[in-house]
């Protein structure tokens, strides 16, 4: 039998009802106060990487930069590959397991959500996660949000203030809400 760990990052429903969500809960808790504590006041780079290595519950590439605040729930399921560079004000809603790869660059204020609610109503206080996977060398622009189960293509590009409610094919751009196909990018 999974533990509630296992069931949130299989995709499974998670009530707050069940055994264990407190655990769960205690965790989010105890990422979002190591964030806040990093997010409070100027950090060095090493300071920045170490409190990332504390929510992340491993170290971060030393060739990726995260600007703070970042603002993330859960850490332990997400993966930041090499040459990342990371803006301010993002904020990573990890449970649902978050794959960056290298190279990519994500703007100011971009969202990366995984999990969702049961649309029941009677059951809304459940949560689902499905994974983000974001190829090397794609590029995530300003006040994007990247819905739950999406993979970005490698080199592809989401426009400002798009969102992404599909898969985005690799070097293409697109845009908008929901996010459409733009054009094709020459390599």
């Amino acid at each position: 039998m999974k533990n509630i760990f296992e069931k949130d990052l299989s995709g499974e429903m998670v009530s707050p009802n069940e055994p264990g969500y407190e655990a769960l809960i205690s965790d989010i808790f105890a990422t979002i106060k190591t964030a806040t504590e990093m997010n409070t006041g100027y950090r060095t780079s090493e300071e920045v990487r170490e409190y990332m290595k504390q929510i992340l519950g491993k170290p971060l590439e030393k060739s990726t930069t995260v600007l703070p605040p970042l603002y993330i729930d859960y850490g332990k399921p997400i993966t930041i590959g090499k040459g990342c560079f990371i803006q301010q004000c993002c904020t990573f809603f990890g449970r649902g397991g978050i794959t960056i790869g290298n190279d990519v660059f994500i703007g100011p204020k971009v969202n990366l959500i995984t999990i969702n609610h049961d649309p029941n109503p009677e059951n809304r206080s459940a949560t689902y996660g499905r994974p983000i996977v974001i190829e090397d060398k794609a590029w995530i622009g300003i006040n994007s949000t990247i819905l739950p189960g999406v993979r970005i293509g490698y080199g592809a590009i989401v426009g400002a203030g798009s969102v992404v409610t599909k898969d985005v094919p690799p070097m293409t751009v697109v845009a908008g809400n929901p996010a459409r196909f733009i054009k094709g990018i020459e390599a």
